[in-house]
């Protein structure tokens, strides 16, 4: 067996990282499949379903003081071509099992009538990265609960009217309660789950490689956008995160509430610069998002996003 430092210094010495236009075309390439193409199913190509087969034998080391966990066999392989090991911060772990941990505590039974709609307010910051110029946008968004009736969204202020679903149409994450009620709830079985369209799946959690994680973490963080979901899959989407490799852990950051937490980012294939989520540092409790864009006029921004409420309401409009 290949001594695992060894491995590791081969790691650090060949993998080319991507380039940027690698990662944009990563980016590109999965929000096309996935954002525009799943809202709206008629206009485009379906989800990609394709998944790389990988075998994979983890093992913890403890490098210059910073435990990490290694894949040693099976890893994705990088630019050249030569197969490369995917990383997982022991810390970003632990902070994803304590969030796991947490969310299991503050959950409730939540059964909603598939008539009525689920309500969410949240708060978006955006700093202008050349002038330092922060807006602030409230969306409040109303979302039905079996999809069969209008949603009203919010996105940086604009109102989005959602129709009903066609036949054979989806979204992610699932509008539906009851779809959302079918994920699994075993984080290992999550994660295929996700990448296999959302639905069942006899796929294992080793046979993902490479763009595959970033799916994951992509859909992984859409699913914890929803403010209610059925019981168990909130702490299972965390476990589920902590699997994924090549999440980071960041300390030191802030939230839209000027909160101080840890990121949690992902920096393998297709890494998004700059985008994490943000748990607070002691209870793990999540706060919010990170990420960075740009506008069609090239001016780049920092968006920080935290939901402040949500409730189970009966009609379009109706407030807590």
């Amino acid at each position: 067996m290949t001594d695992e430092l060894e491995l590791l210094q081969d790691w650090d010495a060949d993998a080319s990282p991507l380039t940027e236009p690698a990662r944009a075309q990563a980016r590109h390439r999965l929000l096309n499949t996935i954002s525009r193409t799943e809202r709206h199913p008629d206009r485009g190509p379906g989800r990609r379903r394709a998944l790389r087969l990988a075998t994979a034998g983890v093992v913890a080391l403890l490098i210059t003081g910073t435990a990490v966990l290694i894949t040693t066999e099976g890893g994705a392989p990088d630019r050249a071509g030569t197969e490369t090991p995917h990383l997982r911060s022991a810390a970003a772990v632990k902070v994803l099992e304590g969030a796991a941990v947490y969310a299991g505590r503050q959950e409730t039974p939540v059964a909603p009538r598939g008539d009525q709609f689920i309500y969410s307010k949240r708060i978006i910051k955006e700093t202008d990265r050349k002038t330092g110029e922060v807006k602030t946008f409230v969306d409040v968004n109303w979302d039905s609960v079996d999809g069969s009736k209008r949603s009203l969204t919010m996105e940086r202020g604009n109102v989005i009217w959602e129709e009903p679903m066609k036949d054979g149409g989806s979204v992610w994450p699932p509008r539906e309660w009851s779809k959302l009620a079918t994920l699994p709830t075993d984080p290992e079985k999550l994660v295929p789950a996700l990448i296999s369209a959302g639905g069942t799946t006899d796929q294992s959690i080793d046979d993902l490689s490479g763009f595959d994680w970033f799916r994951a973490y992509f859909l992984l963080g859409e699913l914890l956008k929803q403010p209610a979901l059925p019981p168990g899959l909130r702490p299972a989407a965390y476990e589920a995160l902590a699997l994924v490799q090549g999440v980071e852990a960041i300390p030191d950051v802030k939230d839209s509430a000027g909160r101080t937490g840890v990121g949690i980012a992902y920096t393998g294939e297709g890494a998004q610069k700059g985008s994490y989520l943000i748990f607070d540092e002691e209870s793990h409790e999540f706060l919010g998002f990170r990420s960075e864009g740009s506008t069609a006029s090239g001016r780049t921004y920092v968006q920080l996003s935290h939901t402040v409420e949500w409730a189970i309401v009966d009609r379009l409009r109706q407030r807590p």
